[in-house]
């Protein structure tokens, strides 16, 4: 029985060019975030089932990932018992076969449109073939408008587009709920749960026939519109949401629930999604 908060949230396809500026990092001279320990009442979701076999990670390691951000996801992923966790540069994304070689493939949080244009064309064509062809993807942050379709530099392997080309919407610790597809994949929440954002994507869905809809697995219930962000369009919105392409699976997250206190299941338990393991 959960005892606390669950988580929550929570195709070869055309590129479309968007007219939207690119998302990049939060300046570099903002006010370091503090995040409470306690900020969700000391709470935590319960942790994922045991995998029946390790999970191979590919951790996308290049421009447009920071060390720190590269380093929380790595360190979750590692509470997976006997993950087999890779970091990749932009040119081992482009030229080494990921098929059969790895389960899941992870973007951290950065600059989406830096981690499109390190990999290049090659690498984008190379993870998008090898989600079609079973693999898993999990996006944080800039892995989340990495996975978009709206951008030439991104994969197109969600059927989601931003809601605004206006993206620097600040930093924050915004409520969620879960979703019923969130609670299929981490059981009955209670209650709300706070989560660290830094300018994640807002979005909403693309329309494209060629890629199925996603799933919202956690809903923003609170939001933050600074900097002559548009106000009224992140709440209600996805926070993290489920998609498929082709035979493989995506994840992705706008917020931050990697370095989140209370939220540390979250990623570990959507890389057994992504991987196809069982995660009830």
């Amino acid at each position: 029985m959960l005892t606390g908060l669950l988580l929550v949230v929570l195709a070869p396809a055309r590129l479309v060019r968007a007219a939207e500026p690119e998302p990049s990092p939060a300046p570099a001279a903002a006010a370091p975030f503090v995040i409470p320990p306690d900020i969700n009442g000391l709470k935590t979701i319960v942790p994922p089932p045991a995998s029946p076999r390790p999970i191979r990670i590919a951790l996308y390691d290049g421009p447009g990932s920071g060390d720190s951000g590269i380093d929380n996801v790595e360190e979750r992923a590692r509470q997976l018992p006997g993950a087999e966790i890779t970091r990749l540069t932009p040119a081992q994304v482009a030229g080494e076969e990921l098929k059969g070689r790895f389960d899941v493939i992870v973007f951290s949080g950065g600059s989406g449109s830096k981690q499109g244009a390190a990999i290049g064309e090659a690498g984008r064509a190379k993870v998008r073939e090898f989600v079609r062809n079973g693999g898993g993807y999990l996006g944080v942050c800039a892995g989340a408008y990495l996975a978009c379709a709206n951008y030439d530099w991104s994969l197109a392997i969600l059927d989601a587009r931003t809601v605004s080309s206006k993206w620097r919407r600040g930093r924050a610790f915004l409520d969620l709920r879960v979703d019923s597809a969130g609670r299929e994949l981490f059981g009955t929440v209670e209650q709300p749960f706070k989560v660290r954002y830094n300018n994640g994507p807002v979005i909403k869905p693309m329309g494209r026939e060629d890629i199925p809809d996603y799933s919202t697995v956690a809903t923003f219930l609170t939001e933050v519109a600074e900097n002559g962000t548009p106000a009224g369009v992140q709440t209600g919105s996805p926070a993290m949401a489920l998609g498929s392409f082709g035979q493989g699976r995506v994840f992705v997250s706008s917020p931050h629930p990697e370095n989140t206190p209370g939220l540390e299941n979250i990623i570990p338990r959507a890389l057994l999604w992504a991987a196809g393991e069982p995660t009830d």
